[in-house]
């Protein structure tokens, strides 16, 4: 996977004017800042408009134009801008765990990355909404390592990786990994499954979340929570499309796409909670 990458708006979108060195420091600087600048969102297929993996797609929606993405999105994005530095980076793909009834085995529609630095690989991922990382983790297991958020930590799973995070207390299964490379077609195979299948809820359902210094922001269809790294918890009930449409532009910081779409699909999902 290569391309043209404009890596000045890349760096200028999320805020950081740091080394360009391809260094562990340079990696979790941008690791942090990019899930707070550019959040996780599913309008596109929410609206029914085309999910665009190709580079130039990736920058002009979540770069120019202020937008969001889900996963496939958001690690291309940050992929490219990681190969554009130096690093050396390679995409792998996950098995969602999260919520998943046991027994359950899901297809692989996660994706995340893996960064060899001199003291050995990395794991990075800025797409797994409500819980996404915001620090690399080491591609070691067994240990608890800190984030800004939550603690995380890798359990071997077999031949894989099992991703964890603790939540209010305990571990919790995010996704399940193996090492093998997954190359653009794979992308572009999963992502049309997820943005398209009628049973996805990235069709069915609004989803959006953004990491911030001291809390992470969620949004399922119209209920607004605010999880702060205390332990507190803040729940809303967003009764209107203006007030969900709020939501998005300030606690997500998203640029909403202009045209009647939107709010037709915003007054589908209240009339359903209703």
């Amino acid at each position: 996977m290569t391309t043209e990458f404009d890596l000045d708006a890349y760096l200028e979108r999320i805020g950081y004017s740091g080394p360009r060195s391809a260094t562990i420091g340079t990696l979790e600087a941008i690791h942090a800042r990019h899930p707070r600048a550019i959040p996780f969102e599913n309008l596109n297929p929410l609206l029914g408009w085309p999910v665009r993996l190709d580079p130039a797609s990736l920058q002009q929606k979540l770069v120019r134009e202020g937008r969001g993405g889900y996963c496939f999105e958001q690690n291309l994005l940050l992929y490219h801008a990681l190969q554009t530095l130096g690093f050396a980076v390679r995409g792998l793909a996950a098995r969602v765990r999260w919520n998943a009834p046991e027994g359950v085995v899901r297809a692989r529609t996660h994706m995340l990355l893996l960064v060899d630095l001199d003291d050995g690989p990395y794991v990075a991922d800025v797409g797994f909404g409500g819980l996404t990382l915001t620090a690399p983790l080491r591609l070691q297991p067994d240990i608890e390592q800190a984030t800004p958020h939550e603690p995380f930590r890798l359990i071997r799973a077999g031949d894989a990786f099992e991703m964890q995070a603790q939540v209010r207390g305990a571990w919790g299964s995010l996704y399940r990994f193996d090492l093998q490379e997954q190359l653009q077609p794979d992308y572009e195979l999963a992502n049309w499954y997820v943005s398209n299948h009628p049973e996805s809820q990235f069709v069915t359902a609004l989803i959006a979340a953004r990491a911030d210094r001291d809390r992470r922001y969620a949004l399922r269809n119209n209920e607004l929570t605010v999880h702060h790294v205390n332990g507190r918890s803040e729940r809303h009930v967003l009764t209107s499309a203006a007030s969900v449409r709020a939501a998005l532009a300030d606690a997500f910081g998203l640029t909403l796409p202009v045209g009647p779409e939107l709010d037709a699909a915003l007054e589908r999902l209240l009339a359903r909670a209703a």
